[in-house]
């Protein structure tokens, strides 16, 4: 086990619950927090090799790579699953510790809605008990223990011309999803014994007190080296079907803070296959808008940042990065300006003061998910390319025309 000598790893003697990541706005694997500034996933060795060979040019545009974890799979007396992350040794008495008094999981709660409340359930996080019920059981090591309100009714669904639905939540459901899928998964082969390697990545997200995300699959083509025929002809007919072959692009996921509702706009993997470039533009708007506005001063330093990744990008020669994603994160809740110390309502309650200086908005553009990323010199490598990835630059320049022209043809 690898893990970076400037990760707080608190009192070694505990495990620590891992909870699924609520702001996970794509993907099938479910990405757990760790503690505030850190996330984990599933190891693969492949995307491993690459974080630890990154060019430095590109570490601005990934997440800091904090090391490995050993994880267990934690069955209670009620069969109830938990993720276990032992940050060093003494593991067996770390995994009773940490889950005797936390019995009452996610996994449990989950099933209880289903039970209840049918298949059909949204899952509502409660912000202030989630980030405030601290076990004080679990000692110092903060154990959070999420409080979730199942409710058919919390999205307010809105059907639009076109057939399609929009989803409007406190919390992205997906992350609760992939999470849902994953101990289904692993209970399938339960093995309290066997320790599963995690990948510590930083949390890019966490710096926004209402971040928005938007997850995009990068290239036109989606399937790695390694993969089997049947996967490879799979991933070629949903690029075929999809924005990846017209534009070298398409939405996996997004999630937008609207201010005028105090919830967030959400968005999955299968409206984005759906899209037509056209629709893949409203999509792009639709992103940037908070439900009172659509924000104009979100365009240049995105554009900005685009175009610094796309210049690194076009130097990186015998790179193929198959099936990755790229993140754009900005902050939701915008500054307040004089004139909102007199405004009344939801504009008062989500801005917060403006500081001097810097009045840019936070705004992130990061690489994701390397598992079949491929190069010169991987001990992973099975074809040799020559050149920078084509297929993702032709992606990263379309994006850059798309949102280039938004602000003329709103």
């Amino acid at each position: 086990m690898v893990v970076q000598n400037n990760l707080d790893l608190g009192d070694p003697r505990k495990g620590i619950l891992l909870e699924p990541f609520i702001h996970q706005v794509g993907g099938h694997m479910s990405m757990m927090k760790y503690d505030d500034s850190t996330v984990c996933k599933p190891l693969v060795s492949q995307e491993q090799w690459f974080y630890e060979s990154l060019p430095s040019a590109m570490k601005r545009f990934t997440p800091q790579y904090k090391g490995i974890i050993s994880v267990h799979l934690k069955k209670d007396s009620m069969g109830n699953l938990s993720l276990i992350a032992c940050p060093q040794t003494d593991r067996r008495s770390s995994l009773d510790h940490a889950s005797k008094e936390c019995s009452m999981t996610i996994w449990q709660k989950l099933n209880q809605a289903n039970s209840s409340n049918g298949d059909q359930a949204f899952v509502k996080w409660n912000h202030d008990q989630l980030t405030n019920t601290i076990k004080d059981s679990c000692q110092e090591k903060a154990i959070l223990q999420a409080d979730l309100q199942h409710h058919r009714d919390v999205s307010s669904l809105m059907e639009k011309d076109n057939g399609n639905q929009t989803e409007k939540n406190s919390y992205n459901p997906w992350g609760l999803h992939c999470h849902k899928e994953h101990l289904n998964r692993m209970s399938s082969k339960y093995n309290e014994n066997k320790p599963h390697q995690f990948l510590l990545l930083e949390n890019v997200v966490s710096k926004y007190k209402c971040p928005c995300i938007l997850d995009l699959k990068m290239g036109t083509r989606q399937h790695g080296d390694d993969a089997s025929e049947e996967k490879k002809a799979r991933q070629i007919k949903k690029c075929e079907q999809s924005t990846s072959a017209s534009l070298g692009v398409r939405i996996c996921g997004m999630q937008v803070y609207q201010a005028d509702t105090d919830q967030y706009f959400c968005k999955d993997k299968y409206y984005g296959r759906k899209l037509s470039p056209e629709g893949f533009r409203q999509a792009i708007y639709q992103f940037l808008h908070n439900g009172n506005r659509f924000r104009t001063d979100l365009i240049e330093p995105i554009l900005s940042q685009l175009k610094a990744l796309l210049s690194i990008i076009k130097k990186q020669s015998t790179y193929r990065f198959y099936s990755s994603s790229l993140l754009i994160n900005y902050e939701g809740m915008e500054k307040a300006t004089p004139s909102d110390n007199h405004s009344q309502g939801h504009s008062q309650r989500n801005s917060y003061p403006t500081s001097h200086g810097n009045s840019h908005p936070k705004v992130d553009v990061r690489m994701i998910d390397f598992a079949h990323t491929t190069y010169k010199g991987s001990q992973y490598n099975q074809t040799s390319y020559d050149g920078p990835d084509h297929g993702y630059i032709f992606g990263l320049e379309n994006l850059i025309k798309i949102i280039q022209s938004i602000p003329a043809g709103e």
